[in-house]
């Protein structure tokens, strides 16, 4: 019933219909429900998000973790433009959302070669905020003529505002695309696309059109903005790796708005410490290093191992600034599965999930020098006997004792490491 009322507010909205005059009273429980719309909790966003990502249509945002934080963002704007314009004037007709978090995102799908159907979240959202939005209005008023009138003009208020955004973001798109085929951008990212895809391109037409040399090492870099709006910093931060690096020029990729792809002509990636001191000014800017490769072969493997680090960094929400894929090979692969991985850290660790890092430190140091204490003590710069205190609080909390369960410790801890806070 809910779903047929929608689809024909959708309907009419797309006509030029009479808005319906709302008495005081409705336009007064208008105003309210706006509010309390305004200030929504954050388990409620990530229902919102959940849904709105959800499906096969949205696997191509949902893989790219710029793509994917740039819809959040979208979405949350949406809701919130929607809800403050009913504060000011409730019940009235919203205008289309064109605030930069909005166009942003859709300029970002359009940099990845995708259509308006990455927009289906702001239906998919619309549906979720519909539900919410009933229990808020039930929650200030049960007088069915109240309840009738409010409900009426509220569908047609969203549905009306959701595709007037819609149709507004779609134009933007357009011109976009337009404007990248007028530019050298659409040539290069085809060229990248077709590379990284194994396509039968020439080495030769391929280097002539992005102007790099494709014979010898690779090191390939992503680097993105954690901003809510895009970053200036991009290239800025681009320009400290290449010369942290040692390379004498880099060929670069708009990904899109948040984010840039690139490869240095190196064989040798830059280590982690140099690059995170190279950023230091740049504090919003994150960077996912691939494994250095030759030639064609290695331009394409390189980027992929950044992508896979990229999208391992924003899953954890780790705060690491710089991240290598040799160094988080095995965490990119145990996290694959967020819920599985969980599991994992729970039944391994057990409340040493939540023991101090002196410990957990002690243990994982401990496990990288072959279960030799005098070792740790050195590389901890601790007395022995402070590592063996911290190890035997370790078995206390473990579900299994260290020395049967060595392995498994180690690789959870490893997870720990690098991943943000819950």
């Amino acid at each position: 019933m809910c779903t047929i009322m929608m689809r024909d507010m959708v309907r009419n909205a797309a006509s030029p219909v009479r808005w319906p005059d709302l008495s005081p009273r409705v336009r007064e429980l208008f105003r309210r429900a706006a509010e309390i719309a305004l200030n929504p909790s954050a388990e409620w966003i990530e229902r919102l998000h959940a849904a709105a990502l959800g499906g096969e249509r949205m696997r191509a945002v949902t893989e790219d973790p710029v793509l994917e934080a740039a819809t959040r963002r979208a979405n949350l704007a949406n809701l919130l433009h929607w809800a403050a314009a009913n504060v000011h004037n409730p019940g009235r007709r919203v205008p289309a959302n064109v605030s930069n978090e909005v166009l942003e995102a859709a300029r970002d799908l359009v940099r990845r070669g995708l259509d308006e159907s990455g927009l289906d979240a702001y239906r998919t959202a619309q549906s979720v905020a519909w539900r919410r939005w009933m229990e808020i209005c039930f929650d200030l008023t049960r007088d069915p003529a109240e309840l009738h009138a409010l409900l009426d003009v509220s569908a047609l208020s969203i549905a009306t505002f959701v595709e007037d955004t819609i149709n507004a973001v779609s134009e933007r798109m357009r011109d976009e695309r337009a404007e990248l085929r007028r530019g050298t951008h659409a040539e290069r990212r085809a060229v990248v696309t077709l590379l990284l895809e194994g396509a039968p391109i020439s080495r030769a037409r391929a280097e002539a059109q992005l102007g790099y040399g494709l014979t010898g090492p690779h090191t390939a870099l992503i680097l993105w903005s954690t901003a809510t709006t895009a970053s200036d910093q991009l290239g800025a931060a681009a320009d400290a790796v290449m010369r942290a690096s040692g390379a004498a020029h880099r060929l670069t990729v708009v990904a899109s708005a948040a984010s840039l792809w690139v490869w240095l002509p190196v064989g040798t990636a830059p280590g982690v410490d140099e690059l995170t001191d190279a950023l230091a000014a740049l504090p919003d800017i994150r960077v996912a290093l691939g494994r250095p490769g030759p030639n064609v072969e290695g331009f394409r493997r390189s980027h992929l191992d950044a992508a896979a680090t990229q999208r391992m960094l924003t899953r954890l929400t780790s705060p690491r600034q710089v991240a290598r894929y040799e160094d988080v090979q095995l965490v990119a692969l145990l996290t694959a599965e967020p819920s599985q991985a969980d599991e994992f850290l729970t039944a391994t660790l057990g409340d040493l999930c939540h023991a101090d890092p002196d410990t957990q430190e002690t243990v994982a140091t401990y496990v990288r020098e072959q279960c030799n204490t005098t070792r740790t003590a050195e590389r901890l710069y601790t007395h022995r006997n402070t590592v063996l205190r911290r190890l035997a609080r370790a078995d206390e909390l473990l579900p299994r004792p260290l020395a049967e369960n060595v392995v498994d410790v180690a690789a959870a801890l490893e997870v720990l490491r690098w991943r943000g806070m819950r």
